[in-house]
């Protein structure tokens, strides 16, 4: 992902690359800048905006400085926890630095979830199938975790009351129910990159909403999106969703 994000803000005309973090690969060449190993490099490049695409045990860190610094974040790193969320927010409302968080970065997986919430209302049982390449380390995916958390929420508001529930402590084998009434099932398989499909049921029909990544350009437009509007959007910001409109 660094090095597609890489290519795709340097392949931009409105963006300008002038720095790369990586302390694996400190010292490398990425798209004419030279890898650093540590987030000072982005101050003395001086970067208006970081985006983030590490692993949660170093995001939270990287955001820290970022707002210490008022330099925009744009994060997609995920396993984050709602603890960091609350963090994040609070950093990012004392000073100039704004941020950008999302589970997902593709338009199409932004739709789907929109899509899915829209639907979810009309139908009494629903179920989260989402899947990813074997590298992905969090389960489930924060695309799924904010889906399902949506999906029930808004099935709440649906004619007859609160959400159809399975009775008692179900299997392992029936996933996790991420939000009430909502499971989730997790799949790790190489050759996979990013896959959900959202399975709506009620009497004599199902509805499935499905969006695959199948590959990783699929996330950039919406991360230099972001980039160009982080600026504009003060403060904590959850989401693309706002910057589509929706």
């Amino acid at each position: 992902m660094g090095r597609a994000i890489c290519a795709a803000v340097h392949s931009d005309p409105e963006l300008d690359l002038v720095a790369a973090v990586d302390p694996a690969i400190a010292g490398e060449a990425a798209e004419g800048v030279v890898v650093a190993s540590t987030p000072e490099a982005i101050g003395r490049a001086g970067a208006e905006v970081a985006i983030d695409f590490t692993v949660s045990s170093a995001a939270l860190s990287n955001a820290s400085w970022c707002a210490e610094n008022a330099v925009h974040a744009v994060i997609g790193t995920t396993g984050l926890h709602e603890e960091a969320f609350e963090q994040l927010a609070k950093m990012f409302s004392q000073g100039t630095a704004n941020c950008i968080i999302a589970p997902n970065f593709a338009i199409g997986a932004v739709l789907m979830m929109r899509f899915a919430e829209m639907a979810a209302p009309w139908f009494e049982t629903v179920e989260i199938i989402e899947l990813h390449h074997d590298g992905k380390l969090d389960a489930p995916s924060g695309t799924a975790t904010l889906t399902a958390q949506r999906l029930s929420t808004a099935r709440r508001a649906r004619p007859g009351g609160s959400p159809a529930r399975g009775g008692g402590q179900a299997p392992a084998a029936r996933g996790s129910e991420t939000a009430p009434g909502v499971r989730v099932h997790s799949v790790r398989l190489r050759g996979l990159v990013a896959h959900q499909e959202v399975l709506l049921g009620t009497t004599g029909q199902i509805l499935t909403i499905r969006h695959d990544s199948l590959d990783r350009s699929s996330f950039m437009p919406g991360v230099l999106l972001a980039t160009k509007e982080v600026p504009h959007r003060a403060g904590f910001t959850v989401g693309i969703e706002a910057l589509l409109g929706l």
